[in-house]
C-alpha cells in the first residue's frame, strides 16, 4: 500500500510518499519540500505563504512522483494536512489534494498535524509508547497515549517554544534561511555569559510571553555592560547578542525538560520522543538525554529531514488511518487551524 501525503500549515511545503509492504515493513519513497524564505527581521504572511505553497505544490508532487519512481496508478490514498496551521496555506494544500483526488480517482485522508509528527517519529526511531515532547513554531505540548488517544499532559499557555524562538531572532534582524531557529542555535553556541531570565512554569503548563518580553527589552536596552574581573582590575564586558541567544535557549529548553520529566514520573514511562521543527535543536536533544539518561530511560529524536515539517509525516500517518478504514469524504475536506491533538481517534494502535 502506498501514500502520498500533503502538508502546507506553516512557510513549509511538503510532498512525501510511504510504502507499507505486507510483510510489514515500511519503505520511504520519497520526502521533498519548499520553503517560504521572508527577508530577515519579518515572518511569513499567511497571503504570501498561500502563493507560494500553490506555485510549488504540483513541482514538488512531480519531483516525489520521481523520486520513488512511481506514476499515479500507483498511489492508494492521497492524506492531507487537515489542521491545525495557518488558514490560507492550509487552504492551498488541500485544494491540490482534492483536485489530485478527482483527477486519479483516489481515496482523501484529512491528518492531524501534530499525530502526524507523532507517528513519523515513532516510525523513524522505532520508539514504542514515549512521552512526546511536540514542539515547533506553533506547538509546545507534552504528550502521552491513553485509551485510544494522544492525551496532552501540558502544553504552552500562551505563545509556542517556536514562535519565542522566531520572534527574538527578528528583534535580532537574523536570516529566515535556513530558519530563525537554526540561526539562533548557532549563535547559542558562541555564548559565554548566562543573563538570568524569568521562568515561568505552571503546574504541567509553561508560558514564554514573559521571556519574550523580558529579553527584547534588554536586547532594546543596547545590551548594558555587566563587570567582569580581569586579573586585579574590574573591565566592562558588554553582553553580547550570542550571550542573549544562549540564555535563552538554556531558560526555554530547561522548562520544557521539567515538565517532560514530571510527565515521565507520572505515567512510569522509560522513553522520550521529541518531535517538531525545535526538536532539530542539537542542546534540546543534549538536555532531554541527559535527564532521560539519570531517570534509566531512552530518547529518541530524528534530524531535519524529519523533525521540521513534511509531507512524509502526513503520509505515514495517513495511510495507519486508511489501513484501519478512515478515508474523508470531499465534503469533509475543510481545513481548521484549531484542531488539537487529542481530538484525532487513534485506531491504529
Amino acid at each position: 500500500m502506498i501514500a502520498i501525503g500533503f502538508e502546507g500549515s506553516a512557510n513549509k511545503i511538503g510532498v512525501g510518499i510511504i510504502e507499507h509492504t505486507p510483510t510489514g515493513a515500511v519503505n520511504v519513497l520519497a520526502n521533498v519540500r519548499h520553503t517560504y524564505i521572508s527577508p530577515p527581521g519579518q515572518g511569513f504572511l499567511p497571503r504570501d505563504t498561500a502563493v507560494h505553497h500553490r506555485a510549488h505544490v504540483l513541482p514538488l508532487t512531480q519531483s516525489a512522483l520521481a523520486e520513488a519512481k512511481l506514476t499515479p496508478k500507483d498511489i492508494d490514498v492521497i492524506c492531507f494536512t487537515k489542521g491545525p496551521g495557518m488558514g490560507g496555506p492550509l487552504v492551498s494544500v488541500a485544494v491540490a489534494a482534492r483536485t489530485l483526488s478527482l483527477l486519479w480517482n483516489k481515496p482523501l485522508v484529512a491528518v492531524n498535524h501534530c499525530v502526524g509528527h507523532i507517528e513519523m517519529g515513532r516510525m523513524i526511531t522505532g520508539a514504542d509508547n514515549p512521552v512526546v515532547l511536540y514542539v515547533s513554531g506553533g506547538n509546545t505540548q507534552v504528550i502521552a497515549f491513553a485509551e485510544q488517544r494522544y492525551r496532552i499532559f501540558g502544553e504552552t499557555i500562551d505563545i509556542a517554544v517556536g514562535n519565542c524562538l522566531d520572534r527574538f531572532a527578528r528583534i535580532l534582524n537574523l536570516s529566515n534561511d535556513p530558519n530563525p531557529g537554526y540561526n539562533i542555535e548557532q549563535m547559542a553556541k558562541k555564548g559565554k555569559r548566562f543573563v538570568e531570565l524569568p521562568y515561568t512554569v505552571k503546574g504541567m503548563d509553561v508560558s514564554f510571553s514573559g521571556i519574550l518580553s523580558f529579553i527584547e527589552q534588554l536586547a532594546a536596552e543596547g545590551l548594558k555592560p555587566a563587570k567582569g574581573r580581569s586579573g586585579e582590575k574590574e573591565v566592562e564586558e558588554p553582553i553580547t547578542p550570542e550571550d542573549l541567544c544562549y540564555s535563552l535557549q538554556e531558560t526555554l529548553f530547561a522548562m520544557l525538560v521539567e515538565i517532560t520529566e514530571r510527565a515521565l514520573a507520572h505515567i512510569g514511562a522509560t522513553e522520550v520522543l521529541i518531535v517538531g521543527g525545535v526538536g532539530c535543536n542539537e542542546r534540546l536533544q543534549d538536555m532531554m538525554g541527559d535527564m532521560v539518561q539519570q531517570r534509566g530511560g531512552f530518547l529518541f529524536a530524528t534530524d531535519e529531514r524529519f523533525c521540521i515539517d513534511n509531507g512524509l509525516m502526513i503520509a505515514q500517518a495517513g495511510i495507519l488511518m486508511y489501513k484501519t478504514g478512515h478515508t474523508t469524504p470531499l465534503e469533509d475536506t475543510w481545513c481548521t487551524q484549531r484542531y488539537r491533538t487529542d481530538q484525532m481517534l487513534v485506531t491504529w494502535r
